[in-house]
């Protein structure tokens, strides 16, 4: 049976993640060292599972409204509000979906018709591109560069406008590299926003994991930007919660109900059990964030240095979680270097070109894990630079 011929071609033409691939290789090998999955090695702080845990216990299993329960809607506001300074309305401004990659989803969905253009920052999260093309629009890349530790400038930017632009999304604190852009560099940007007329979908799903002094800032904050812009942030990142699945939008009241109408329908209503979880987040995990995010910066210092100091130079980044060193000086590519390494030392990263052709001559490292596997993976990593320079 030609199945060729049932099967979406968007769908169809879209190559499968490039972070998956190594990851799932590696989780078939033995003695390996994973520095490539982007998710938390803390367990979801005990007070946020026990208030899932109680939800269940008193039998709160049932549909949640579809937007949220109004009590997650509310101290999501009060969160935006306390954290980041932007004020929203619960009623109208959120919406609480599977995670934050669905909230990408419908944004895309509810903004792009075809031909539009979306501006997309690169090297970046994989999902950003193939989502924008799956909803008609038409992706430009915007290539970033490692003299401006990947921060996105204003030419840049303006460089790539076309009368088609329609979307930016700026995907910052960044992954793969750890990018921050600070206020200024915002207030930069908007500029360009405003003349051209665009709208942003901002994602800050590790806005709270911030370094060296700076405060976290959220696009909306920038004047004259909350109305154009589509926040989408969670709770995997920031309190350590990537399997409860959840994130939320928030934005303009016209386009996260239009948003809704896709959730309605595709989803109906985010997982109920996660939501009271992530109440208890929000209401008392502050000292939470605090605590893993010095863990994160002391880890961060730590491979930085480690990486220069074998001579793959890395900039400092100022969020997330993740390291993006250049391996230009080994003579591998970016695929060649993470395979090489993967089944030479048992080690695993994710090749640059994985999140973008600018990505090329880099690999990411996350160091979302304990300091005894990140220093481990480094000692293996310094052995396989010593034994590719005595082959050469």
């Amino acid at each position: 049976m030609d199945y060729d011929r049932f099967i979406n071609s968007k769908i169809k033409n879209t190559k499968p993640s490039g972070i998956r691939k190594f990851f799932d290789i590696a989780s078939e090998m033995e003695n390996v060292i994973s520095l490539s999955v982007g998710e938390p090695d803390f367990k979801t702080p005990w007070h946020i599972r026990q208030a899932g845990i109680r939800s269940l216990e008193l039998g709160k299993t049932w549909y949640s409204p579809n937007r949220g329960f109004t009590a997650l809607r509310e101290e999501i506001c009060t969160y935006f509000g306390r954290r980041f300074g932007v004020s929203y309305n619960a009623d109208t401004d959120v919406l609480v979906t599977v995670g934050g990659s669905e909230a990408i989803d419908a944004a895309l969905r509810v903004i792009l018709e075809e031909g539009d253009e979306v501006l997309i920052p690169e090297p970046s999260f994989v999902c950003y591109e193939p989502l924008s093309a799956m909803a008609d629009g038409t992706p430009v890349i915007i290539e970033t560069k490692a003299e401006n530790d990947f921060r996105l400038t204003p030419a840049e930017l303006e460089e790539k406008i076309t009368a088609k632009s329609k979307l930016l999304i700026l995907p910052y604190p960044n992954n793969p590299t750890g990018a921050s852009m600070s206020k200024e560099d915002y207030e930069a940007i908007a500029e360009v926003i405003e003349r051209h007329d665009l709208m942003v979908l901002s994602d800050e799903i590790y806005a709270e994991l911030s370094y060296g002094g700076a405060k976290p800032v959220s696009f909306a904050s920038i004047k004259g930007m909350k109305e154009r812009t589509i926040v989408v942030s969670g709770f995997s990142k920031t309190y350590a919660m990537t399997g409860w699945r959840l994130g939320y939008a928030l934005g303009p009241a016209k386009i996260i109900a239009e948003m809704t109408k896709l959730h309605q329908y595709g989803i109906m209503s985010s997982p109920t059990t996660s939501q009271y979880a992530a109440i208890e987040a929000l209401k008392n995990g502050d000292a939470d964030i605090e605590q893993m995010r010095e863990q994160y910066d002391m880890r961060r210092r730590l491979i930085v240095k480690a990486f220069n100091d074998m001579g793959l130079t890395c900039f400092e980044p100022l969020g997330a979680f993740y390291v993006f060193p250049c391996i230009k000086s080994t003579g591998l590519s970016s695929e060649e270097f993470a395979e090489k390494l993967l089944f030479s030392k048992s080690v695993a990263v994710v090749p640059g070109n994985a999140f973008g052709e600018s990505g090329e001559g880099f690999v990411r490292v996350s160091y979302s894990y304990s300091v005894a596997h990140i220093k481990e993976a480094l000692k293996r990593i310094r052995e396989f630079l010593e034994e590719i320079k005595a082959d050469q």
